[in-house]
């Protein structure tokens, strides 16, 4: 085994550790160790993912409108997704010899201009119009990365959940509103990480809570508000004084609610039946280290997130589903080993540096393919052509490694360079996860798009709105609404919005205000509430004069808890972090 090695990232110039397990599995899977850090190669992945902007264009291939996540001013060919996956085209016609005087990268980007991708990356989805990365649903509007969900408008890693909208990071909801990485409840609204429960409103890291507002770290408990216990005539009586149909008066309680929660203690991590683990958002994995949103069954991995079902793979987002051996992909797995270098790839065996391609094997370079083996630069081998030609081809990107503007070197080893995505910065989610400015972008080597020219016109402002909804009429699905922010954030704003009837019949029902923010600005609020992907080495602020417990800790009479910690909070961050330990002894 080897020894740690501290390597200097050549993205961000900052240091980074390869551990002695890294190098066993960059052997594994016979790639060099990386040369940027686990967050740079983060951002970098993201890159290659649009989840939430969507263009109207053409195919290219049928003439037929579509929606599309590719914008119709880049150099992508797109097909209708149902055209596209059809044999009514040639996979191989954009295939080409390997050319030994140029860069791989550089052939590469020029093949991703020419092979013909599918607009939307949905499966099996009936009535929905709008949405992407999202499969088994129906009855759905402005739905990302989600599956199994009916009638759930504007909401991205929705799960198993129904009449509900803008969540983020559900499962198994029904009747929500506004909540963030919640599990099993119903009618739920405005909360985060809680789970199991009931006509509540305003809650965090609670558990099987009901008709409750504005609490945090309940666990079995009915008619509370801030965490002060109601008889149910008190709770129904001080509930009708919040007057919550008020959009003034629900947007007062939402402050109130945002200082509570900090004079109340966090878990350093949420981490649920796990062994051996570091990260946030783990549930039911074990030996898994600088992990987040993992929803079980993942192994032996590492710099993974959002994945379900993983063993040994590092560096990737939206991994698994029946997936090993993964290295530096995003959108990839479902039945898939070996994969490296891959982004929306599934079905997969033994391939490199493959994108949208699916249900294939012994691919290098590969672009759009669907069942094939033995293939370079979409250009049809033998198995022994191929088996003769893959290392010549390795051997030459380190002889020839492509070097991007900024000076940054591409050899075998290297995850597809930002600059030949076939999105800007700001479509993808590493804006999402990772904010720049445009200028910061720029600076950075990353390409940006300035939003289209607008060809609406805004016909009622948010301030024209009346405070409460009851108040509103049916009119107002004709008009065309300013977004709070009228695009002077960095969130993506569209500047305006529609209301559509099916959410407008939500908001009646559950007496709620219509929102004054256009679906991508209120995305990256609810953003606001989950923590970064990133660990921060500190000791449990048990016992240091913030929080006064009210039970006595296995580390009492000595004083303040020894327990250091890996935590997502910050340390110039407000929350009050706690060990696992000592936040059992509070609140479990």
């Amino acid at each position: 085994m080897m020894n740690a090695e501290t390597k200097i990232c050549q993205n961000c110039k900052q240091q980074f550790t390869v551990e002695p397990e890294d190098f066993d599995f960059y052997e594994k899977i016979k790639v060099p160790p990386p040369t940027w850090c686990p967050e740079c190669r983060a951002v970098r992945r993201m890159t290659w993912r649009n989840e939430r902007t969507l263009y109207r264009r053409k195919c290219m291939a049928t003439k037929k409108d579509i929606i599309s996540m590719f914008s119709p001013g880049g150099k992508t060919i797109v097909y209708d997704r149902d055209y596209w996956w059809s044999d009514s085209w040639n996979q191989l016609a954009s295939g080409r010899a390997y050319d030994f005087s140029k860069p791989f990268f550089a052939q590469f980007s020029e093949l991703l201009a020419e092979a013909p991708l599918p607009n939307l990356a949905i499966t099996n989805v009936i009535n929905i119009d709008y949405a992407n990365h999202s499969h088994d649903s129906k009855n759905c509007y402005l739905l990302f990365a989600s599956g199994e969900c009916e009638d759930v408008h504007y909401s991205s890693g929705a799960a198993h959940c129904k009449d509900s909208l803008d969540i983020y990071n559900a499962e198994h909801l029904e009747q929500s509103y506004e909540d963030v990485s919640c599990s099993n409840s119903s009618r739920l609204l405005f909360s985060h990480d809680s789970s199991n429960c009931l006509n509540a409103r305003f809650l965090g890291y609670c558990k099987n809570v009901s008709d409750s507002i504005g609490c945090f770290n309940l666990r079995n408990k009915s008619h509370h508000i801030f965490n002060q216990p109601y008889s149910k005539s008190e709770f129904e009586k001080e509930f009708s004084k919040l007057d919550l149909e008020s959009y003034v008066n629900l947007n007062n309680l939402k402050e109130r609610f945002s200082e509570f929660s900090k004079t109340q203690i966090r878990k350093a991590a949420n981490i649920t039946n796990c062994t051996n683990v570091t990260g946030d958002n783990l549930f039911d994995s074990k030996n898994c280290h600088y992990c987040f949103d993992l929803y079980g069954k993942c192994e032996d991995s590492k710099y993974a997130a959002h994945a379900y079902d993983l063993r040994d793979s590092y560096d990737g987002y939206g991994y698994g589903a029946n997936a090993e051996l993964l290295y530096e992909g995003i959108d990839t797995g479902v039945d898939a080993s070996l994969c490296r270098f891959a982004s929306f790839t599934h079905k997969c065996r033994d391939t490199w540096y493959t994108y949208c391609c699916h249900s294939s094997s012994h691919l290098f370079g590969c672009v759009g393919l669907r069942n094939k083996e033995y293939c370079i630069l979409n250009k049809q081998y033998t198995k022994e052509e191929y088996e003769e030609l893959l290392p010549k081809i390795i051997a030459q990107m380190n002889a020839m490694p492509y070097t991007d503007k900024e000076g940054r070197k591409y050899p075998y080893g290297e995850m597809f360079p930002p600059e030949f995505s076939p999105f800007a910065y700001n479509e993808t989610i590493a804006q999402e996860y990772f904010p720049l400015t445009k200028n910061e972008a720029l600076k950075r080597g990353y390409p940006w798009k300035d939003p289209d020219a607008k060809d609406y016109k805004i016909t009622k402002t948010s301030a024209e709105l009346p405070d409460r909804t009851k108040d509103i009429s049916d009119d107002v699905l004709k008009e065309t609404i300013g977004c709070e922010h009228s695009g002077n954030c960095n969130h993506q704003c569209t500047t305006a919005f529609r209301i559509i009837s099916d959410e407008l019949s939500f908001y009646r029902r559950l007496e709620l205000p219509v929102p004054r923010l256009c679906p991508n600005c209120r995305n990256y609020e609810r953003f606001k509430l989950r923590n970064p992907m990133k660990l921060w080495h500190r000791k449990c602020m048990c016992d240091q004069k913030i929080y006064k417990n009210t039970v006595k800790h296995e580390h009492h009479p000595v004083g303040p808890c020894p327990n250091e910690l890996e935590t997502p909070y910050a340390p110039d961050r407000p929350e009050i972090v706690y060990c696992e330990s000592c936040y059992n002894a509070e609140v479990a």
